[in-house]
């Protein structure tokens, strides 16, 4: 692991479009202004893609269930995602980002790294060049967006977070090491729900806690993640901004705080992984033929099963139908399970609209 020192000091911009979906509905209908809402879902059932700032007031997030969403906001509006219109403003921000600088890394339809370490504007400083990125969104969309300005990835992550909504935050070289050691690791982008319960069984609650723990500690606990972990708790993230990634397949899971015996909770468990990854391939119009399961079980070992369709899965109730062919065989299953995941692989842009179609013949 090398020091912060033995590299060039980068200037990475992490750009973070403020409740997005929510926000592009509420700019198309004057009618949902000021009003809780979230997009997708339903008051009877599926999970909210996005919520408006007015609806998280009453603790509704993404990837909530509508029903939970609903009872915690009862005034809650529900609006039918606009796909083709979410990824048109995503272009016109990204060109935006194309007049200072080529390194671009999109996370998502309203989020992106940019390297301006050399920009095409010549400016010296980050902090200035967000400024003028966030005003020119606001300008051209009608939205509005957050930045973070530091010397690598995770801490320009962290800093697009400290002044959410329609602000932005820088944290430098010098206080990057001390911002990590006070922050607690349940905060840290790339720890998970589960990680973070992992690490506070392990006494690790703070970045100083992390940062106290030996490399090999963490490699031991943490497999593949151990450097990742060892190098933030330091403030050192060594990734590059990478442009034009070509992501080969799109997945989600989760780590379940009991261990799943019955297919009705494992199935109940999976949906909200389902319309993750199906909302992702809509948003970014790409298509997936490949659906994987993954099963972890109690004692850690784990399977996974794959399905290829002939065509691309048109609607999600293909990927439902996908999802229970493989996992049914599971059940019931040799021990209790800790985790599930879905992929979607094989993947490729859509270039013209699915026609309707038969259901997939399995």
């Amino acid at each position: 692991m090398k020091d912060l020192g033995s590299s060039p000091i980068r200037k990475i911009v992490h750009v973070d479009m403020d409740a997005f979906y929510a926000s592009v509905e509420q700019r198309d209908n004057p009618e949902l202004r000021g009003k809780p809402i979230a997009v997708g879902g339903s008051a009877a059932r599926g999970v909210v893609a996005a919520a408006s700032y007015e609806a998280r007031a009453f603790g509704v997030h993404s990837a909530m269930p509508s029903v939970t969403a609903k009872r915690k906001c009862p005034e809650l509006i529900f609006v039918p995602p606009r796909f083709d219109v979410y990824r048109a403003v995503s272009q016109q921000i990204r060109e935006i980002f194309a007049e200072y600088t080529p390194v671009i890394e999109p996370l998502s339809l309203d989020e992106a790294y940019l390297d301006v370490t050399k920009n095409l504007k010549g400016m010296e400083v980050a902090t200035e060049i967000a400024s003028e990125i966030r005003a020119k969104i606001k300008q051209v969309t009608g939205l509005n967006a957050s930045a973070g300005i530091s010397y690598n990835k995770f801490l320009a992550k962290m800093a697009s977070d400290l002044n959410k909504p329609n602000g932005q935050a820088v944290i430098t070289p010098k206080n990057g090491p001390v911002f990590v050691e006070a922050l607690p690791v349940k905060k840290f982008h790339g720890v998970g729900p589960a990680t973070a319960e992992k690490m506070h069984r392990l006494g690790i609650d703070t970045g100083a806690d992390l940062k106290e723990k030996t490399l090999e500690f963490l490699v031991e606990n943490f497999g593949k993640s151990g450097p990742y972990f060892y190098g933030i708790a330091r403030g050192i993230d060594e990734r590059e901004v990478k442009p034009n990634r070509e992501r080969k397949s799109v997945g989600a899971e989760d780590t379940f705080l009991q261990d799943l015996h019955a297919y009705g909770p494992a199935r109940e468990g999976l949906q909200p992984l389902i319309e993750k990854v199906w909302a992702y391939c809509e948003a970014n119009g790409i298509g997936a033929k490949t659906v994987t399961l993954k099963v972890k079980y109690a004692d850690f070992n784990q399977i996974t099963r794959s399905k290829t369709a002939s065509t691309p899965l048109s609607a999600i109730d293909d990927l439902e139908d996908i999802v229970d062919l493989l996992l049914s065989p599971i059940f019931p299953p040799r021990k209790g399970i800790r985790l599930l995941g879905v992929t979607l692989s094989s993947l490729g842009r859509q270039t013209v609209a699915m026609e309707p179609q038969l259901r997939l013949a399995l």
